[in-house]
């Protein structure tokens, strides 16, 4: 059985700035910001969260089934799925615009700023997810907006059972739109910095979006672990030590391919949950998003 990965595919260009953003830029002046950041490393990597997402599934011995765009400069990108065995059965190639390209900086403490440009997942909409008894569930991942709604609303409507991961797209949505991903959602998780957001934006905390039809909401917390929340109730699971911390890049991609394991093998929500944990961990320790390995005698699956 499949799970379907709705999201982007994109180039990542990486950069590291040796100090502090916090030190460079002045509050006080944000209204005029002029600021560079000298980085004397940079590389290219293979990213965006539907490609990320599907590596680490495929890691751990999953079937993700990737839905999304890719440019006329696609076919390395689509060659390196090829290559590691990934169903590209609807990964489609556009030949009016460029593959997505995230430009990211990390300063010394792991803070991120990104540019990015949406190039062809900008025309993910003009796919459609269709009734697949194969395809035992799917994520609706950061996309194109109309990307975004049109397959939640889609997957719901054949039964499909959905995760809904706004990620950093979640500023696209008001509180009414965020609700209704939500109706039609049987799993949501955020960030802590999301998760305040959708509360925020939807007049409701985490705990009481949980007291619904959902069978879970998971706030991740990067290094301190996860909130889970089931029918109002909160369950901290715990953050696993990283044996070293090189790149936070896809780290909630890793985590996202964990959890989507242990729910498509029937684990309960906790036990997905605390494997994603130990994803993310080993994958911090490795830079980009896409190079990491697991042992998966080591991790059990």
């Amino acid at each position: 059985m499949s799970v379907l990965i709705c999201g982007s595919l994109a180039f990542d260009t990486i950069t590291t700035f040796p100090g502090r953003f916090a030190q460079q830029i002045l509050p006080e002046q944000v209204h005029i910001l002029n600021v560079s950041f000298l980085v004397p490393t940079l590389r290219k990597e293979f990213g965006g969260c539907a490609g990320n997402i599907a590596y680490s599934l495929k890691q751990l011995g999953g079937h993700p089934r990737i839905m999304a765009m890719l440019g006329k400069d696609g076919a390395i990108y689509r060659n390196h799925l090829d290559g590691l065995g990934m169903m590209l059965t609807d990964v489609r190639m556009v030949e009016d615009d460029y593959t997505a390209q995230a430009i990211i900086i990390t300063d010394q403490d792991n803070n991120q700023i990104t540019a990015f440009h949406p190039g062809a997942m900008g025309q993910a909409h003009m796919q459609k997810i269709e009734a697949n008894p194969a395809i035992k569930l799917a994520i609706i991942a950061p996309d194109g907006r109309d990307a975004m709604i049109q397959h939640a609303r889609q997957a719901h409507a054949v039964g499909i059972p959905v995760v809904f991961d706004p990620g950093q797209g979640l500023p696209m949505f008001d509180g009414e739109e965020l609700k209704t991903f939500i109706s039609q959602a049987t799993w949501v998780t955020v960030n802590d910095y999301e998760g305040k957001m959708l509360a925020d934006r939807t007049g409701s905390s985490l705990a009481e979006l949980s007291k619904s039809h959902l069978k879970g909401l998971i706030e991740t917390l990067g290094a301190d672990g996860c909130n889970v929340y089931i029918q109002g109730e909160k369950t901290h699971v715990p953050g696993v030590k990283a044996s070293a911390v090189v790149d936070p890049t896809g780290c909630g991609d890793a985590f996202r391919g964990g959890l989507l394991y242990g729910l498509a093998n029937g684990w309960d929500l906790v036990k997905s949950v605390a494997l994603a944990n130990r994803i993310g961990a080993i994958k911090i320790a490795a830079a980009g998003p896409q190079n990491y390995t697991l042992d998966r005698a080591a991790l059990g699956v």
